[in-house]
């Protein structure tokens, strides 16, 4: 009879456990959880941090127009991924303050927290993915060439045979995926680093490079803005690729808003008006 009433107040007692309401996650709790990439440790979650300091750390090269791109006379930035940050800095109660990288370090300054997020018509690839988390996908790009007008002809059907032959020069800026493109398809045209991305262009015009190969859209924003330049098929790319935004692994909360910030803004017609002010 003991162990009977013994296990009877036992069961009443889990039940009503069971029953109780759960206590609430507080917000220093969540605050204070660590998480650790490579020799970095981190404390709770840029959701919460960024509001409290007022400011969002957004990495970018500056070079890459129409996405990024730095005056050099006054230091600002503008683009269709920048507009963008600031709406991201503005809807976390922050401002955004712009940290120049390149694209060899893009990914790694995002990883060690130099800055919160990384933007500027960055490409996913599985390489990265393993160093950073991406969004949602802001749009679909793929490798094109871009050619001088006058020699349109010369690159036929502009396929990769026509472009890889002796004496045609593909230049390529260092540390990016356009770069990791030519070395892996050129083998018999001279490939020729070029370290400014910004005079790149110019570097055809003037006929010291034959082709570049980047991205469908920044070969038709730069054949707008320079007539003498032409993409060839960029409807049709050599490549599959996605562009997005990389956050800290590791911070899932930050890294699930801004995916929702993304699927908004392509959803509400704000990334599409950003990119038509640059493409029109």
């Amino acid at each position: 009879m003991k162990r009977a009433a013994t296990m009877s107040a036992l069961v009443c007692l889990l039940a009503l456990t069971a029953a109780a309401p759960a206590a609430p996650s507080s917000p220093s709790a969540r605050e204070s959880a660590k998480y650790t990439y490579n020799k970095y440790t981190y404390k709770g979650t840029l959701l919460d941090s960024v509001p409290k300091k007022g400011v969002l750390k957004v990495c970018t090269t500056g070079d890459y127009a129409p996405f990024t791109k730095l005056d050099p006379a006054d230091g600002t930035y503008t683009g269709v991924d920048i507009d963008m940050a600031r709406d991201l800095a503005k809807s976390l109660d922050a401002k955004p303050k712009f940290v120049a990288t390149t694209w060899a370090n893009l990914t790694k300054d995002v990883a060690s927290r130099r800055c919160d997020i990384g933007v500027g018509g960055v490409s996913i690839t599985l390489p990265r993915a393993r160093q950073v988390y991406f969004s949602e996908p802001t749009r679909e790009d793929g490798k094109t060439p871009v050619v001088r007008c006058a020699d349109k002809d010369k690159f036929g059907a502009g396929t990769l045979a026509d472009i890889d032959k002796p004496g045609t020069t593909v230049i390529v800026n260092p540390g990016g995926t356009n770069e990791q493109f030519a070395r892996t398809h050129i083998k018999q045209a001279t490939v020729k680093l070029h370290p400014e991305n910004t005079t790149i262009f110019q570097e055809i015009i003037d006929g010291r490079a034959d082709v570049m190969m980047t991205d469908a859209s920044e070969t038709l924003y730069q054949s707008k803005i320079h007539p003498e330049l032409c993409s060839l098929h960029p409807e049709k790319p050599f490549t599959f690729s996605e562009k997005a935004y990389a956050t800290p692994r590791g911070d899932e909360e930050f890294q699930e808003y801004v995916d929702q910030f993304v699927h908004l803004a392509k959803h509400d017609g704000t990334y599409a008006k950003y990119e038509a002010e640059w493409m029109k």
